[in-house]
């Protein structure tokens, strides 16, 4: 084998090394990926309750594209109101309860009459920049 052979060998297995190397960078990257905050809602377990006090409300927040719930999230806005019946000014407390299934979130509040109630949540998920916000629409039944 000449010089000349033995430095395009060398040169080959160069780009070959190169290209792969490229190729592990990229598949790597693609597996430490995070998701957007767009990939994730709230979501109601129940989609009514019964007017009066001290009901419980259990929103589960979802991960849309693995399905999965997403547990450990800090919730930090929540409003009870009936803004989709043009009231919103009709508001009520409403408080965490903590404790419960990793994944699914609950809040006690007071509905003090029936009609559809709006739920706002805003929180955020560890590891990933931005807010998840919802509204979600809850009917109170007498």
């Amino acid at each position: 084998m000449t010089s000349e052979d033995l430095k395009m060998k060398k040169l080959h297995i160069s780009r070959a090394l190169r290209a792969a190397l490229i190729g592990i960078a990229v598949i790597g990257s693609a597996g430490i990926a995070r998701a957007d905050i767009k990939d994730y809602k709230f979501e109601l377990v129940d989609q009514s309750v019964q007017a009066g006090p001290d009901k419980v409300i259990a929103v589960r927040l979802m991960n849309i594209k693995t399905g999965k719930t997403v547990p450990g999230a800090a919730i930090f806005a929540t409003r009870l109101d009936m803004a989709p019946d043009g009231m919103q000014e009709m508001a009520t407390k409403i408080a965490l309860v903590p404790g419960g299934e990793p994944g699914i979130y609950k809040f006690k509040a007071t509905f003090g009459m029936a009609g559809r109630w709006q739920l706002s949540l805003g929180a955020k998920v560890q590891g990933e920049t931005g807010t998840v916000e919802s509204k979600l629409v809850i009917t109170a039944q007498k």
